[in-house]
């Protein structure tokens, strides 16, 4: 007699059953439903952890999203002690040249940049973006978001001319692969538009915006979160060239789809709020 003993249908059925909330979490995310995918995620965690032991590949896996969404939620610290916890699993499990780990090196980049420290992130990206060009071909994807995420990081340092360049790569291989009307488009269209806002090219910010704009209304709807960093940027530009009355309804809309989303206590609302507050004195004054 020949005894399977590693197929363990305990482990088959948790494993399983964390794939399915996980899964589910990532949709409530990817719909701005932050406290609802949080839930999922936990007990995805709690499941994967148990059944199939702390340094299972899975339990990286919802790291990571778990991580992903905590930087959403500004919850910077917390993001990085779950990407670091993941970024050790699969350092062990698969080697530092795997796609997986350059995944953990992007999303490390991300935070940084989230919190404004785009020298910190440098390297993170740049390793990520390495490792991934190399395993995958300049052309992939998963490479072009690389290179677009590399981009935003160095914009932030004022490193301009690499930085158009990536994301220039970026949306061409975007718009080759899942045409012009895909959210990855419309993500480095808006990183285009500040770039441009940046450098005072405000006529091409302002198209890159609103094409941006169309595409993320079209697929996650009127309320989502990053409609309203889009509407936000819009109206910071039409601030930034006295047109007034085009940005108030822009940045009232944004703050109550932040407000709702996120709370009123998360940096991107508190921004917006101050951003609309000083438009709204100049209004008065005016």
């Amino acid at each position: 007699m020949i005894w399977v003993a590693s197929l363990h249908p305990g482990r088959v059925v948790a494993r399983l059953r964390a794939r399915a909330l996980g899964r589910l979490a990532e949709s409530a995310r990817e719909q701005g439903h932050y406290a609802r995918a949080e839930q999922l995620f936990r007990q995805a965690l709690a499941i994967a952890e148990r059944a199939l032991g702390p340094s299972d590949a899975e339990v990286a896996t919802l790291l990571n999203n778990l991580g992903v969404l905590h930087k959403y939620q500004a919850r910077f610290d917390e993001a990085e002690s779950v990407y670091h916890r993941a970024l050790a699993i699969l350092l062990a499990a698969r080697g530092e040249a795997s796609v997986e780990v350059a995944a953990l090196y992007h999303n490390l980049g991300g935070l940084e940049h989230a919190r404004g420290q785009y020298s910190r992130g440098e390297p993170f990206a740049r390793r990520g973006l390495e490792i991934r060009e190399r395993v995958l071909g300049p052309d992939h994807s998963d490479v072009a978001a690389d290179a677009a995420a590399l981009a935003a990081i160095l914009d932030g340092q004022g490193k301009r001319e690499e930085a158009e360049a990536l994301f220039r790569r970026a949306l061409t291989v975007f718009e080759r692969i899942y045409g012009p009307h895909h959210y990855e488009v419309a993500v480095n269209l808006n990183n285009l538009g500040a770039f441009h806002q940046a450098k005072g090219e405000a006529a091409e910010a302002e198209r890159l915006y609103q094409r941006a704009l169309a595409i993320k209304e079209k697929l996650l709807g009127s309320e989502h979160p990053d409609i309203a960093m889009t509407l936000n940027n819009l109206a910071v530009l039409y601030k930034s060239q006295a047109r007034y009355v085009e940005a108030e309804p822009l940045y009232r809309r944004a703050l109550a789809i932040f407000e709702t989303a996120l709370g009123p206590s998360h940096p991107k609302a508190i921004a917006c709020s101050e951003n609309h507050r000083a438009l709204l004195r100049e209004l008065k004054s005016g």
